[in-house]
């Protein structure tokens, strides 16, 4: 595994966790038993960056990352997120967003229940979740974070965007005017834009990045075919056919990331990403122990070569983009 700086003084493992999949139920139903098992496969695979939310599963990712990961706190690095409403849940459907409640008193008590929920003193990434232009805009909000970092509660904070909920404009202005150290966005071989844009302001402050559905919800693992039909709990059974049959046919034409027989395409996938000095870690998404095999060995494959990311600049100048997902 390689590792990489995320802010000063906090390195974490270039592949990381997102523990959404293993406990919102959107990506298949696990046991606590079972995703506490994957958490402590992966930081044996080299993995030492974990992200979760409180508002996945109403805490219950908290939790579990917190269990699996009690023995190994001062070795992994643990990012959550805060914003919304836990209570709104009546007028939630589905996937729906739920609304945001970012007062101080809600977040002080947001701040206080996912500490208590992971078991630990201090956080090191709290990041805003899916922020509007108008949490940017919060003074008194980015004041108390500042209070709580000086306090050695925080380590960094940062944001977590979209995507077209709090996405292209929110993020430029988080970093550039609230100066955050760290931001989480979408990107990868398919879903290009507004990916750049956010690169290239991060690259202007300094600040790094964490990239989140870097195999645009598997599509770029090489497993989909026009014939796939995802299960009941499967969050992807929702989107349109078109989704399926464009993405199968675009990733025919990333053959050459694979051809040498060095890398799969999931693994250049990643290294594509990791290609830009802009970005701290990458959060595949996790589901088995295969994934975890596959991705964490992403570290131990031949990076791309400027005529592979060339021909990916190419390929996406004529239309190479998918709808930006989850």
């Amino acid at each position: 595994m390689r590792y990489r700086e995320l802010v000063p003084g906090i390195q974490v493992s270039e592949i990381g966790f997102g523990n959404w999949t293993v406990t919102t139920g959107w990506w298949g139903r696990y046991t606590r038993e079972e995703a506490v098992a994957l958490h402590r496969a992966a930081f044996d695979a080299g993995i030492t960056f974990f992200d979760t939310s409180n508002a996945y599963a109403e805490g219950y990712a908290e939790e579990v990352l917190g269990e699996a990961l009690a023995g190994v706190r001062d070795q992994v690095v643990i990012a959550t997120k805060f914003g919304y409403d836990l209570d709104a849940t009546d007028s939630r459907r589905g996937q729906q967003e739920r609304p945001h409640r970012t007062d101080i008193a809600s977040v002080r008590a947001d701040l206080e229940a996912s500490l208590r929920r992971l078991g630990v003193d201090t956080i090191d990434l709290y990041q805003l979740h899916n922020p509007r232009m108008a949490h940017l805009e919060d003074d008194a909000l980015f004041a108390f974070l500042e209070e709580r970092r000086r306090a050695g509660v925080l380590r960094a904070y940062g944001v977590a965007l979209g995507p077209k909920i709090g996405w292209r404009d929110e993020g430029v202005r988080a970093l550039r005017d609230r100066r955050v150290p760290a931001l989480q966005m979408i990107y990868n071989l398919l879903e290009q834009d507004p990916g750049r844009d956010l690169l290239a302001a991060a690259r202007e402050t300094g600040a790094k990045t964490i990239v989140r559905v870097p195999h645009s919800s598997g599509m770029l693992e090489g497993n989909l075919t026009a014939d796939t039909v995802f299960p009941e709990h499967d969050h992807r059974r929702h989107r349109p056919r078109s989704w399926l049959l464009e993405g199968v046919e675009k990733i025919k034409t990333l053959d050459f990331l694979t051809e040498s027989g060095g890398r799969t395409l999931g693994q250049a996938a990643l290294r594509w990403i990791l290609a830009d000095e802009a970005v701290a870690s990458t959060l595949p998404n996790i589901y088995g122990a295969d994934q975890i095999r596959e991705f964490a060995g992403a570290s131990d494959v031949p990076d791309l070569t400027a005529d592979e990311l060339e021909k990916v600049r190419e390929l996406h100048e004529v239309d190479f983009g998918l709808q930006v997902g989850a």
